[in-house]
């Protein structure tokens, strides 16, 4: 097992300095003190920290601004987009955007927040990994402004987001399947612990509910993320005695991996709605209907959101909700199959 990345914070705790300290001394900003920058510079050699080269070379006196994105994993359709839309939203403001993925990876994402801090860039757009952030808290107080999109970071109380209006989309979805007389309707999801899935769930046991329909444990699955595993559990489900005859996929890679899995299924084709548009949903017979949102909205929220925090440390945090919609295209208004009849 490979050791944890050693992080400024880490610095700062063994020198008795603020992180804002390191972050000076690391790139040879002017007017620290002297005592101050040998404790830094001891704490750097006993901790073994390495600093990318590259942070020297920032010049501190450039009046272009760098926003930093920290996302899940720009292979993922939708955080392509969304990069795009921070940087062309950024762009409108004579700013830079730098960004990198953590694939996942909670150590990745804490290594990519304090590499990006430690480069000088002081404003992040972060979609949050599962898990306490707590720690990033350090982070806050030395001086990074961050808002969130997406999710909402656990152990920060009060932050500014820009998130969608998940509980709605998991409900109008799981809505439009039930209108079309369907009573077993499996739930694929990724992390149930991020505060967007577990709306988008959320939402769905809500509609099911107010039709009437028990939530069926056996129908739910959560914590699949790629969609060979998805196309396992969906094939799973379709196995059972009594198999759903409707599926609502809480994203962009469930939906794939669902699809993956009809493709061959020799049975009656089960119905489904998508949470996330992608560009190939129309390609299909019968095409993705999804619940589709705006992600440029989401990028320029967030970039508006973020200046004006640099702009008013002091002003109160605030929430924006990009509303979600329904496209119809087929694949979640196909009824469900009729059972013969026991003579």
């Amino acid at each position: 097992m490979s050791r944890r990345r050693t992080t400024m914070a880490d610095v700062a705790r063994h020198a008795g300095v603020s992180l804002k300290t390191v972050s000076r001394v690391v790139n040879q900003e002017p007017h620290v003190r002297q005592d101050l920058v040998r404790r830094v510079q001891e704490s750097i050699t006993t901790l073994g920290f390495r600093r990318n080269e590259a942070a020297s070379r920032l010049a501190r006196g450039e009046s272009v601004l760098t926003l930093g994105l920290v996302i899940e994993n720009i292979s993922n359709e939708f955080y392509s987009r969304l990069a795009k839309a921070v940087e062309s939203a950024a762009a409108a403001h004579d700013a830079l955007v730098m960004f990198g993925s953590y694939e996942e990876r909670a150590d990745r994402e804490v290594m990519l927040i304090d590499t990006m801090y430690g480069r000088g860039v002081d404003a992040m757009v972060i979609v949050p990994t599962a898990g306490d952030h707590g720690w990033l808290g350090e982070y806050l107080a030395s001086g990074l402004t961050a808002v969130y999109v997406d999710r909402v970071p656990e152990g920060l109380a009060d932050v500014d987001a820009v998130l969608l209006d998940a509980d709605s989309g998991g409900r109008i979805a799981t809505e439009h399947l039930l209108a079309y007389g369907h009573r077993r309707i499996a739930l694929i999801s990724d992390s149930d612990p991020l505060s967007s899935v577990h709306a988008r769930a959320e939402g769905h046991r809500t509609a099911l509910r107010a039709a009437g329909v028990a939530v069926d444990p056996a129908l739910c699955v959560t914590g699949v993320f790629e969609p060979w595993r998805v196309e396992h559990e969906v094939l799973r489900l379709l196995a059972l005695p009594d198999p759903p005859t409707a599926f609502f996929a809480t994203n962009n890679r469930a939906a794939m991996g669902l699809i993956q899995a009809l493709r061959d299924h020799p049975g009656p084709r089960p119905a489904f709605v998508g949470f996330d548009d992608f560009e190939m949903a129309g390609a299909f017979t019968p095409g993705a209907t999804v619940v589709r949102y705006d992600v440029g909205r989401l990028g320029s929220a967030a970039v508006e959101l973020l200046l004006a925090r640099m702009r008013d440390p002091a002003r109160p945090r605030r929430r924006v909700t990009v509303p979600v919609e329904l496209v119809v295209r087929g694949s979640g208004e196909l009824p469900p199959p009729t059972r013969a009849m026991a003579v």
